[in-house]
């Protein structure tokens, strides 16, 4: 009984989670390390840090693949699945209907002027994050090095195809110190191949089937799910990442490509919806739903529905899947010294890049007086007040409406 209610309120608290992470995958960090860690106690700090860094070595959304890790590792698969459909559906539904009304809108910067002031909120969330990694994991001087080392190699090369790289080095830099580590009794490490034969199956069908298809207008929402999914299977870093290459497929050159959909979206309509994807609470992957229903909008709002379902599904199930085969293993894994002295390099690195997004999420804004208070503002309330982060994001929104 105990273990159904607290599995109800995990819920519960992924639910408001979705409702209230405004910023990507960073800042997100730093809301599952005041709720999850803080508040709630599910997990530890070090098991909070160690789970986020698998799942940026893996391709896929980061923070829904950390918060999916989190769920698999309270109640088991069927936890794991709850909470994924938990924390994307209500960006999703709010991206699918920004889609559905973006046709009618005449004022379509109306959202963009009322959510303003989230983004250099969303940047004092990831400066926070940074703050509390560093001072609480932070415990030798080569891990301060290797924070410091791999703060100025991600900004040095901001390609998401670094941070995967800089976590490895990082972690095969400290297991050469793993004489220090005291010794376990060993016991055989027994891979379950499952859900990696199940990403790879999904990959290779829906490939096959979105060739056979590609000349029939019906099989739309098919090749929707197919290119989704290819490209869930190969994005490192975030929605930031994702977005450039989806502009690739369905505005640049989507007539071009056999394999893209027929229909695509203005790069204005690209623009405006991505604008909206950044302003909304959730995963930044929900994109992929506004772009889905924009594409089948020939097929009315049933048509787009389908399309942002499909679109969904697609970008999500690959990591999803990746990360359920990996943080089956890694407890196993974790019983040689190597590993495990290798975790001080690993979370050592996520908190140096985590304080560099801070810096590159700062640099695309206005270096105006409002935007530095609001950023250092948010800063001092999470870490010197108990002012929960659901009003301080409300209260930002209610700014920007009452400046509008």
């Amino acid at each position: 009984m105990y273990q159904q209610v607290r599995r109800f309120i995990f819920l519960k608290d992924v639910f408001m989670l979705a409702l209230t992470t405004f910023g990507g995958p960073q800042a997100h960090l730093a809301h599952f390390h005041k709720v999850l860690v803080n508040k709630r106690r599910y997990l530890t700090e070090e098991d909070l840090m160690e789970i986020n860094s698998l799942c940026q070595i893996l391709p896929g959304p980061t923070s829904t693949q950390t918060l999916t890790a989190i769920g698999f590792k309270i109640g088991g698969p069927n936890l794991a699945y709850l909470t994924l459909l938990i924390w994307i559906l209500p960006a999703i539904s709010l991206m699918t209907a920004a889609a559905i009304v973006m046709s009618t809108i005449e004022q379509k910067n109306v959202a963009t002027e009322i959510t303003r002031f989230i983004q250099p909120m969303a940047v004092g969330f990831v400066s926070y994050g940074a703050y509390m990694i560093s001072v609480k994991t932070l415990k030798t001087k080569t891990g301060i090095a290797l924070m410091v080392l791999a703060a100025i190699v991600s900004y040095l090369f901001q390609t998401p195809y670094v941070y995967p790289v800089i976590i490895l080095c990082a972690g095969s830099l400290t297991a050469l110190k793993y004489k220090a580590q005291p010794k376990e009794q060993k016991q055989r490490v027994n891979i379950i191949w499952a859900n990696f034969i199940l990403w790879a199956s999904v990959l290779i069908f829906a490939a096959g089937l979105g060739a056979i298809t590609k000349k029939r207008p019906e099989a739309l929402p098919i090749r929707l799910f197919e290119n989704f999914y290819r490209n869930g299977s190969l994005v490192f870093g975030g929605g930031q990442v994702l977005s450039p290459l989806l502009y690739t497929e369905f505005v640049q050159y989507a007539p071009k490509k056999p394999y893209a959909p027929r229909t695509h979206m203005t790069h204005e309509e690209f623009l405006s919806g991505y604008a909206v994807a950044q302003a909304l609470p959730g995963p930044v992957f929900s994109f992929s739903s506004y772009i889905g229903a924009l594409s089948m909008r020939e097929y009315g709002v049933s048509g787009e529905i389908t399309g942002a379902l499909m679109s969904a599904a697609g970008i999500f199930l690959p990591g999803t899947f990746l990360i359920f085969f990996v943080i089956r293993i890694w407890d196993s894994l974790k019983q040689y010294r190597p590993i495990r002295a290798s975790l001080e390099g690993i979370t050592a690195a996520s908190a140096g890049l985590v304080a560099t997004s801070a810096v590159i999420l700062f640099q695309p804004l206005e270096n105006t007086a409002t935007n530095f208070a609001l950023t250092i503002a948010t800063f001092c309330l999470l870490a010197f007040t108990r002012v929960p982060s659901p009003l301080i994001i409300v209260g930002g929104l209610l700014l920007g409406f009452l400046i509008r």
